[in-house]
């Protein structure tokens, strides 16, 4: 198959080429080339998106035959050119969980869950981060509308070597630390349930979509598990098997300044609840009987880590290691 990958220079777009690749297909990468190098092999159509008028953007698409289209772009118009100039391939979206506008319903999946309703505009999300989901629904329709025949692939908090925002890279990062600070704050209620999908996976789940041509919606999401068992796992993977974890809950984090998800003075894969109870409990079982196949989350820690340890600039979002302690230390005893 001849393959264009609609980016193809960071994690999931990069790890999708090079599992195309290693499967003995030909892939084009069209993007601007600044954020990182195209995977060996990949033939590299320099694109800036941003930049390029529709007229642009057939004159680097267009001329040339495809049988699938892998595109990551959650601005609309980026969509609309880029399915202008190729509608006659095979089109794989890559989407996300947060086109639904209900995340407070666990186990639900495409078809099951309302969407939010559609923003057709290019919108900057540091003026208005609420329109990354309707953006992207609107994305979805431009590609199920213009496109010969297409898969939309919405994941979830898509984690492994590579992560771009550091929300998962925290736990392989803290665990690895236990030998010097073996109590680990863990966030909320230990049978919260939160997924995650290793980026290997859903990289190889797409390119499998585009070789079968599988048409329809399915989340791109790991098994729903109790952050308890999860951070276990990552635990075990990361060499930090002997950590004491201390639950707090929420309203003590709360309390102490603690931000949910990601940023500074934050407990990544923490949420409140009940308020996101479904946000990382999607029903995973259509995707496995479309051909998803996930690793042990131990297997992605121990990767992260390995990456982190090689990579001295990786992002890792969350509380400091002095932070946390100061939280610990001015809770009562648990």
């Amino acid at each position: 198959m001849r393959i264009l990958v609609l980016g193809g220079s960071v994690f999931l777009s990069r790890a999708v080429a090079e599992e195309a690749l290693a499967r003995g297909h030909e892939v084009v990468c069209a993007c601007r080339g600044t954020s990182g190098s195209v995977a060996a092999g990949a033939t590299h159509v320099p694109l800036d998106r941003a930049a390029a008028d529709p007229d642009e953007v057939a004159a680097a698409l267009g001329g040339a035959a495809y049988d699938a289209v892998v595109d990551v772009a959650r601005q609309p118009s980026w969509v609309r050119a880029a399915v202008a100039a190729v509608p006659d391939a095979h089109w794989v979206f890559v989407s996300t969980i947060n086109v639904y506008a209900d995340e407070s319903t666990p186990g639900g999946r495409p078809g099951t869950l309302p969407l939010r309703a559609p923003v057709h505009d290019d919108t900057d999300l540091a003026v208005d981060p609420e329109a990354y989901g309707p953006m992207r629904v609107a994305c979805e329709a431009i590609v199920r509308d213009g496109a010969t025949s297409a898969a939309v692939v919405r994941p979830g908090l898509i984690v492994g070597p590579g992560g771009p925002t550091g929300r998962f890279t925290y736990w392989p990062a803290r665990f690895a630390a236990v030998a010097s600070h073996p109590t680990v704050l863990a966030p909320g209620d230990p049978e919260d349930v939160v997924q995650v999908v290793d980026v290997r996976d859903l990289a190889t789940w797409v390119v499998t979509l585009a070789e079968q041509r599988t048409t329809g919606d399915l989340d791109g999401v790991g098994e729903p598990t109790a952050i308890r068992d999860l951070l276990a796992a990552v635990a075990l993977g990361a060499g930090g098997g002997d950590a004491l974890l201390r639950w707090v809950p929420a309203a003590d984090l709360e309390a102490r300044g603690v931000q949910p998800w990601a940023g500074d003075r934050s407990v990544p894969l923490w949420l409140p609840r009940p308020a996101y109870d479904g946000m990382l409990a999607h029903d995973v079982a259509p995707s496995l009987a479309a051909g998803l196949t996930l690793r042990p989350v131990a297997d992605t820690a121990r990767d992260t880590l390995a990456w982190l340890r090689g990579t001295p600039d990786a992002p890792v979002t969350g509380l400091t290691l002095a932070e946390e302690a100061e939280i610990l230390a001015a809770l009562s005893p648990g």
